[in-house]
């Protein structure tokens, strides 16, 4: 039997972040994937999606030249073919930065086949069994598919099947106003596609503010896409060659939108079928692995890290967890996980990113705070690169000027925000911002002039009166 320090179940970021650093530091580590390195984010999520929008927003912004003064012709429709060449270059030059060769290259073992816990210490694949000091299932997430009658006898794409379409639809139905959908949604629209957005909730991206989602609201309004607020798909159909999906408003009116494609961005489910969880004894549900705050679960030995842990559903935090994870493992005492501050970016046009307590909750919860909103009209750069009008960013803060929580809506909103998420991380007030220097002109001085949004606070009338007398005698 082979015997290793850590066996790695899932060879997607999490996974390869934790095999990595681990045989870095001098484990011996096995891998086990039974698909593609590189998981979701490579091949079916964060690398393809990305890919698609910079085409999308370069279409765009030739749409938009003329606010720079500047006359080009409609770019029209785009050529699905060659824009799935962009998205599979992309994904090509980052593959080998995943690879097998790559790991195999670091000192680790990878394995390729299911992986099934046979005890809290044995991990069976190709009939081979792997012994683990410890085991990090970092299986990942799939697509949800929604119980509406007709849509599976209709047929639906996901974020694991849109890039592999033959052609570009000339009209597609979203199902799910959240991130995937809007980002998606407002891609192809860009491209030449008719999209109409179905969200059950208030208002698209419900985690955000109502005010940061307003103004992506009415930007993919602007740009022709339908958005359908409070409603739910309730039944599709095939007619006349078109998928006829029943929407039901908040009134309960139904109307029928016909679409030549069905986009379903409801939701995640964990990979957690056939690990042999049960039989080994870890606790699991729908939502998946439970952990604690050191990413442990309820056998010790045996870990889990990224989607297949419920929680948030990004990259990101995955890597996160799974350097938490080498800590926890690998050296004497425990670290936990910092889920208050993480960054959340919706990679939308314009973006919305946010770390820790947004306005809406901060009044909700009665937490004593100020909210500090400047607008990037006063941003010199913002207003040079025609990327001002109606952007803003906010900090909700406590007493002192720290920073409980923070919001940027702008195109580079997700490259802002990471200050912010420093100085929250680390106690920085506000007003250190403000007297922190920043590069003229730069976008960055958002954030300074949210630190001198704070300051001015604190010059009170009575303050403000003595220093006027005082100055007044010096002249």
């Amino acid at each position: 039997m082979e015997k290793f320090n850590i066996v790695v179940i899932g060879a997607g970021s999490g996974g390869l972040v934790v095999a990595a650093g681990a045989t870095g530091l001098g484990a011996r580590v096995a891998l086990v994937e039974k698909h593609r390195m590189g998981g979701d984010c490579l091949n079916t999520g964060c690398v393809p999606s990305k890919a698609l929008l910079a085409a999308a927003k370069t279409v765009q912004h030739a749409r938009d030249a003329s606010r720079l003064g500047l006359s080009l012709p409609d770019p029209g429709p785009q050529n699905w073919k060659a824009i799935q060449a962009w998205v599979r270059a992309s994904q090509a030059h980052i593959a080998p930065h995943d690879s097998v060769e790559r790991f195999t290259g670091l000192g680790v073992e990878v394995f390729q086949g299911a992986a099934r816990l046979k005890s809290a210490h044995e991990v069976e694949v190709n009939g081979q069994t792997l012994w683990g000091r410890h085991i990090v299932v970092a299986t990942g997430s799939r697509a949800a598919g929604p119980p509406i009658p007709g849509l599976l006898e209709a047929g639906f794409l996901t974020n694991e099947t849109v890039f592999e379409i033959e052609a570009r639809p000339a009209s597609l139905l979203v199902m799910g106003g959240g991130p995937i959908g809007t980002e998606l949604g407002q891609a192809f629209a860009r491209l030449g596609t008719a999209v109409t957005i179905v969200s059950s909730t208030p208002h698209i991206c419900a985690k955000e503010d109502p005010d940061a989602a307003l103004v992506l609201a009415a930007r993919l309004r602007k740009e022709g896409v339908r958005i359908l607020d409070e409603s739910t798909a309730t039944r599709v159909a095939l007619r006349d060659g078109k998928k006829i999906v029943t929407v039901k408003s908040p009134g309960g009116a139904e109307t029928e939108v016909a679409a030549d494609e069905i986009l379903v961005a409801v939701g995640r489910t964990p990979n957690v079928d056939g690990l042999g969880l049960e039989a080994v004894g870890v606790s699991f549900t729908k939502r998946g692995i439970a952990i604690d705050s050191t990413c442990q679960t309820n056998v010790p030995s045996v870990w889990a890290i990224g989607d297949v842990a419920g929680g948030p559903l990004f990259t990101h935090w995955a890597g996160h967890q799974a350097r938490v994870v080498i800590r926890n493992i690998l050296f004497p005492g425990k670290t936990n996980h910092d889920i208050e501050n993480l960054p959340w970016t919706t990679f939308t046009e314009p973006e919305i990113a946010h770390v820790g307590l947004n306005e809406t909750t901060a009044k909700k919860t009665n937490v004593a705070h100020r909210v500090f909103k400047v607008s990037f009209d006063g941003v010199d750069r913002a207003v040079c690169d025609g990327e001002a009008e109606g952007y803003f960013a906010k900090v909700v803060a406590g007493p002192d000027g720290e920073i409980l929580g923070a919001t940027i809506v702008h195109p580079q909103a997700g490259n802002l925000l990471p200050e912010l998420v420093l100085a929250k991380k680390h106690g920085i007030p506000l007003g250190k911002l403000s007297t922190t220097i920043h590069t003229y002109p730069s976008l960055s001085e958002v954030n300074r002039a949210l630190g001198d949004a704070y300051m001015r606070t604190k010059l009170t009338a009575p303050t403000k009166a003595r220093l006027t007398k005082a100055f007044r005698w010096l002249r």
